[in-house]
């Protein structure tokens, strides 16, 4: 860098200077062209010498006023010539009276003033003609002014020398300056050469490709740096590319929350498009300062199969649970019941209650066809046991024409979603009393799910904003993602969902799902 720089410098002071010498040389020639063209009509307009032009000897009274002219002027000579071209004026005597050493041919043929460069018998000079003119307007002679080179070149040398010393001042201030330069430069590149890091740069390519999440990394504005393959496949609906500023609100929260925190964040629920990922995500920090964050992104579709395998267990053991409570109270009380011989109570609550599992599930088993469905309402049920609400399912519901093609294992998704929603406004709203019904059928061309609670119920001016991702009305985080995978769920399926007041008071959603294709 620093022999670049200062071949650059050296290359750009020589043509400068080769381009400032130049053109001192064309001003001086010009500007003496000008001198000594000024002179010489000067000289041949003084009345002296046109009138001296008719004596026997001019030269008498030529050379005194040319001799003066050229001393006031600082000419190299002043020569006046008649129209045989003989001097009558000279700087060296000897000359007065002898040819003129060079042609004035064309000032006489012409009727011209001529500027020329040549060397005469007093050196190399620039030099100025124009014609002499008697009172009757005829030429009788002519004017010849010259300013020697040689005169100048003291001048011009003493510019070079000037050029010189300021551009060896110049280079001497570049080469410094690159010195400078390379030493910060290098500094900030943490003294590697420029080999290393294109290796470094070669290897976190690489590195970033082999992972097989989705890596983002942005800076501090928000905009792409650098995304590998996965990223690219997977967001491409988002049309998130390296360079463009990321869009997504969730995201933008996210980044901004990290960078202002300076902590790392996991497992962060966003939705793009139509798909739920999960996000973590990660502060860059230089010198105590964020410059920007690095997210990793896996869809949740590629954690299927385990998260399936989870649900299953977490299911399993929530039912169990919510069991093992509800019937270790009833045990309880048929332990005391048989203690105070009360032997018929325990006959009629054992009665009561296997009947009531008894009815559920038989009516699940017979109103609704599909396996998932029924699952999700069963478990529903036993979840609303354990939070003590009273989950009532219509008895006149029926859902036994269900299209093969319905994705079933994604409506039970939004099924669950609505239910546990509602379960937990009815239970924020009433401490005791909280109630949610769900309703179905299948009669027509669509399907038709009611689910109500006696919450407080959402106002007319939430109705659209309850979908948006992040918008929640709970404290905490990875909350106001449940009716934004709903939304998504059915855009998916080409279902619709509508709110309502319910009779109560609180909220009604209707879900209405086409059994056609």
């Amino acid at each position: 860098m620093i022999v670049f720089i200062s071949i650059i410098i050296l290359l750009t002071i020589v043509s400068v200077s080769a381009l400032f010498s130049s053109m001192i040389d064309d001003m001086i020639k010009t500007s003496l062209g000008n001198q000594a063209m000024t002179v010489a009509k000067m000289t041949s307009q003084k009345e002296q010498i046109i009138n001296a032009f008719k004596d026997p000897n001019p030269s008498l009274t030529i050379q005194p006023i040319a001799e003066e002219i050229r001393k006031d002027t600082g000419a190299g000579y002043v020569v006046i010539g008649n129209k045989e071209n003989i001097r009558y004026s000279h700087n060296i005597t000897k000359y007065i009276g002898k040819t003129m050493g060079s042609s004035n041919k064309p000032v006489f043929e012409n009727n011209a003033s001529i500027i020329y460069e040549g060397t005469g018998i007093s050196g190399k000079a620039i030099k100025a003609k124009t014609p002499i003119y008697n009172e009757d307007g005829e030429i009788i002679g002519v004017s010849s002014v010259g300013f020697l080179t040689s005169e100048v070149e003291g001048k011009v040398h003493s510019y070079r020398l000037k050029l010189l010393h300021f551009t060896v001042f110049i280079l001497l201030i570049g080469i410094g300056g690159a010195v400078i330069i390379s030493k910060r430069v290098k500094k900030l590149i943490f003294n590697l050469e420029p080999e290393e890091i294109s290796f470094l740069f070669k290897e976190k390519e690489a590195t970033l490709e082999s992972i097989r999440d989705a890596t983002v990394a942005v800076n501090k504005d928000g905009k792409v740096t650098s995304i590998n393959k996965r990223a690219r496949e997977l967001l491409k609906h988002d049309h998130i590319e390296k360079g463009i500023r990321m869009e997504h609100g969730r995201l933008n929260t996210l980044i901004k929350t990290v960078m202002g925190n300076q902590q790392n964040t996991i497992n962060q629920k966003v939705i793009f498009g139509e798909q739920l990922y999960l996000v973590d995500a990660s502060p860059i920090l230089e010198n105590q300062r964020t410059s920007g964050a690095v997210l990793t992104i896996r869809p949740v579709s590629e954690i299927e199969e385990i998260i399936d395998e989870v649900s299953k267990v977490q299911n399993v053991s929530e039912h169990i649970r919510a069991q093992n409570h509800e019937y270790l109270n009833k045990l309880n009380t048929i332990y005391g019941l048989i203690t105070l011989e009360q032997y018929d109570e325990v006959r009629e609550l054992i009665s009561e209650e296997v009947k009531e599992r008894q009815d559920i599930v038989v009516f699940l088993t017979s109103s609704v066809k599909d396996p998932f469905i029924a699952a999700c309402l069963l478990g529903k049920i036993n979840r609303s046991k354990e939070l003590k609400v009273d989950l009532e399912i219509d008895k006149e519901s029926n859902l036994e024409s269900i299209p093969s093609t319905l994705n079933t294992k994604l409506f039970v998704s939004i099924l669950g979603n609505l239910i546990d929603n509602a379960m937990d406004a009815a239970v924020r709203t009433n401490s005791d009393g909280a109630n949610v019904k769900v309703s179905f059928t299948d009669i027509g061309s669509d399907i038709i799910f009611d689910i109500e609670d006696n919450g407080n119920g959402i106002p007319q001016e939430w109705h659209d904003m309850i979908f948006i991702q992040g918008f929640t009305t709970k404290e905490g985080e990875n909350h106001g993602l449940g009716l934004a995978i709903v939304k998504n769920a059915l855009k998916k399926m080409n279902g619709e969902i509508f709110i309502s007041t319910s009779d109560s008071g609180g909220a009604q959603f209707t879900i209405v799902l086409p059994k056609g294709k």
